[in-house]
């Protein structure tokens, strides 16, 4: 079974078939999916959408769909994600026309909290390239220190992150996002 969480604004809700329109958006979109390996085809964008919804059967956990609760609008994923050979590593991708308005922030720390005290993970990680500086402020946001670097089988160093265990409250989210 795969948890449905809620935020304050945002359901974190099971990937499907009805996100694949957000899905092909997203990743058929040069600038916006530059940092995730994109563009990519449609097929490869079915191909995505599987292995996240097979990610929850293989690992046990995955990344969710965060749809608005006001709208119903699916606007982005996040949620843990381990490519073969990778370790594991929270993340997240929010559709262009809906950045800048604290989504990754408040799903994020959903997801975290989620990690620490329903799965009792002992430690949350994630990582990104060099040059990928907004989700690198994101990240020093949500309390993420650097913990080590190291080289990952595509070739790059990346540094790799630690992320506090940080109960989700509306009061937490209002704190880390006045940072």
């Amino acid at each position: 079974m795969i948890p449905t969480l809620e935020t304050t604004r945002f359901y974190l809700r099971p990937p499907s078939l009805d996100c694949f329109d957000a899905y092909r958006q997203f990743y058929t979109d040069a600038i916006a999916s530059k940092m995730y390996g994109g563009p990519i085809s449609e097929e490869l964008v079915w191909a995505r959408l599987k292995a996240d919804v097979g990610s929850w059967t293989l690992l046990g956990f995955g990344v969710w769909v965060i749809q608005c609760k006001d709208t119903q609008a699916i606007v982005g994923t996040c949620g843990f994600w381990q490519g073969y050979g990778w370790p594991r590593e929270l993340t997240w991708w929010i559709l262009p026309e809906f950045r800048g308005q604290g989504i990754a922030t408040e799903a994020s720390l959903c997801a975290i909290d989620h990690a620490y005290n329903q799965w009792h993970w002992e430690r949350v990680e994630t990582y990104m390239n060099d040059n990928n500086d907004a989700a690198r402020a994101l990240v020093e946001k949500l309390g993420g220190e650097i913990i080590h670097r190291a080289r990952f089988s595509d070739g790059l160093d990346r540094n790799v992150y630690h992320l506090p265990n940080i109960k989700y409250t509306e009061t937490r989210l209002d704190a880390v996002s006045e940072r």
